[in-house]
């Protein structure tokens, strides 16, 4: 698995670049090998919910042409949210491994902690703090640089 959170790592750098949050995942088949990856789209594409997890887990379901993902894996940078901890349950993933913690808006260890939930779809196996230093890294240096480059409104 660490060379599948390698993968979703280059994913967040590249997501970054575009001016996404640097959040990447890849969804790894039974057989360990890369089903998706992506990065967060959510700027270029204006659309809210196209979020890594959820671009990498349609496009999984598209080309093994099914709605189910229990025999896989999904790994990302950071804790899902809320949004993508319950399509995490509505695909059926096997497995979900993150790298950062996000105490704020995270869904699956912190907020509604979707997957843990009685009335949860489905229960994934879940592995947090996966290159935790890395992946939050990479979020810290964004938002710094973020706040440093942004011009306050009444400027």
């Amino acid at each position: 698995m660490e060379n599948g959170m390698e993968v979703a790592l280059q994913q967040a750098r590249e997501a970054g670049l575009r001016g996404e949050v640097p959040v990447g995942a890849v969804l790894l088949g039974p057989d360990g090998a890369v089903l998706a990856q992506n990065g967060n789209r959510v700027e270029e594409w204006c659309d809210p919910s196209a979020h890594a997890e959820m671009l990498v887990m349609r496009e999984a379901v598209r080309l093994r042409q099914g709605k189910r993902l229990a025999d896989c894996t999904l790994v990302v940078t950071l804790e899902p949210c809320p949004m993508c901890a319950a399509a995490i349950t509505h695909f059926r993933v096997g497995r979900v491994l993150f790298g950062a913690y996000d105490p704020k808006g995270g869904g699956v260890e912190h907020g509604p902690r979707v997957p843990y939930r009685p009335e949860s779809l489905h229960k994934p196996e879940v592995i947090g703090g996966v290159r935790e230093r890395e992946a939050g890294a990479l979020l810290k240096t964004f938002f710094q640089i973020l706040r440093a480059t942004t011009v306050p409104a009444d400027s």
